[in-house]
C-alpha cells in the first residue's frame, strides 16, 4: 500500500521499521520539528526522522498541521492508502482524517477505551494494572474514541517500570499495525464502536505527579505510582525543607503502627510511615545538593534525629 506515517519518538521507530520490512510504499514520514536537548540545548533530530532518513525515506516536520496549506497539498498529491499515526504529537485534522481509503490508523498503546490520553503506560503502571495492551484504531476527532481494529494484551510484572514497558509495547505494536493494514485491505477486520462508560483517562504527566503523600497512598500504591513515573517525574518527597528523590523504592513488611510521614532508621532501614498503617523503604536516595547514594551510606552520614518526618 502507499501510506504516509507520522511518528516523532523512538516508541513509534519498530513500526516504522516494521512497515518498510513488509514492502510498504512509504511516500512520507511526518515528524516534529528538530528540537533543543540537554543542557547545551544541541539541536536533535526526533529518532523517527533519523530512521526514515536512513532509509532513505521523504521527511517533512512542520510546525502546524491544521492550516498548513502546503502540507495539505503535499497529502493529497500523495492520495495514500492509509496514514499511519503512531505517537506523533500532534492532532489529526478533519482533513487529514477523510483524505485516506482506509483512514488514518493509530497505534495507542492501552487496551481501550482504558487509559486513553498521552500517558497510556505511566498511568497503567502507576495504578497497579497486571495486564495492558496495544490497540489499534481509526482516529476521529475525539481524543482516542475511535473505532476499535485491533488489540493484543501483554503482562505487567511486578518489578516492571514504565520505561520498561515501552519497549516490550512498541516491539509489539509493530506487527499489529502491518496485520491491521493487511485485514483493513481485505475487508477481515470490522471497526468496533469502543465502549464509552468503560473509558478512564491517562493525563499528561506534571511534575506534581511524582510527589509522594504518604497521608493519601499506602505503600503499595506508592511503589506502583514510582514505578509507572519512570523516568519521570520519578518519586520525590522533602526532608527537612529539601527536595528528596527515592530512587529506588521497596514495600516494607513492617506492621507497626505511626503516623503518615514519619521515619523509622531501625537497623540502618530509612523505612516511612504511609496510609493504612503501610510502610514503604527507600533504598536509594539523593538530597537536594547531594549525590545519589544508598539510603544506609545516607543515614550514616546524616544524623537524624527520633521523630524525624518526611513530607
Amino acid at each position: 500500500m502507499k501510506l504516509v506515517f507520522c511518528g516523532t519518538p523512538r516508541f513509534a521507530v519498530p513500526t516504522l521499521e516494521a512497515l518498510i520490512a513488509a514492502g510498504h510504499d512509504i511516500a512520507l514520514v511526518v515528524s516534529q520539528p528538530d528540537r533543543p536537548v540537554g543542557r547545551a540545548q544541541q539541536l536533535t533530530a526526533p529518532p523517527v526522522k533519523e530512521t526514515a532518513l536512513a532509509a532513505g525515506l521523504k521527511v517533512t516536520q512542520p510546525e502546524k498541521i491544521k492550516n498548513n496549506a502546503e502540507f495539505r497539498e503535499r497529502l493529497e498529491a500523495i492520495a495514500p492508502d492509509a496514514i499511519v499515526v503512531v505517537a506523533y504529537g500532534r492532532i489529526i485534522p478533519a482533513w487529514m482524517l477523510a483524505l485516506p481509503r482506509l483512514g488514518c490508523i493509530n497505534l495507542h498503546a492501552s487496551l481501550l477505551p482504558k487509559y486513553r490520553g498521552a500517558a497510556p503506560i505511566q498511568w497503567a503502571v502507576a495504578m497497579g494494572e497486571a495486564v495492558t495492551g496495544n490497540t489499534t484504531m481509526l482516529l476521529e476527532e475525539g481524543l482516542d474514541t475511535g473505532p476499535i481494529l485491533l488489540q493484543r494484551e501483554i503482562q505487567i510484572s511486578p518489578e516492571q517500570t514504565a520505561a520498561d514497558l515501552f519497549e516490550v509495547l512498541a516491539r509489539d505494536g509493530a506487527p499489529l499495525v502491518v496485520e491491521t493494514l493487511v485485514g483493513l485491505d481485505a475487508g477481515t477486520i470490522k471497526p468496533k464502536v469502543q465502549d464509552h462508560s468503560r473509558a478512564t483517562l491517562a493525563p499528561i504527566l506534571d511534575r506534581e505527579d511524582g510527589r509522594m503523600d504518604f497521608a493519601a497512598r499506602t505503600a503499595a500504591e506508592l511503589w506502583n505510582r514510582w514505578r509507572g513515573f519512570q523516568p519521570w517525574p520519578g518519586a520525590y518527597t522533602t526532608l527537612e525543607g529539601k527536595k528528596l528523590i527515592a530512587h529506588q523504592l521497596r514495600v516494607a513488611a513492617k506492621k507497626a503502627e505511626g503516623d503518615p510521614g514519619m521515619v523509622d532508621l531501625t537497623d540502618q532501614h530509612l523505612q516511612v510511615a504511609c496510609a493504612q498503617n503501610t510502610w514503604i523503604e527507600i533504598v536509594e536516595l539523593q538530597l537536594e545538593g547531594k549525590k545519589r547514594m544508598a539510603a544506609s551510606e545516607f543515614l550514616r552520614g546524616a544524623g537524624l534525629h527520633f521523630g524525624i518526618r518526611l513530607g
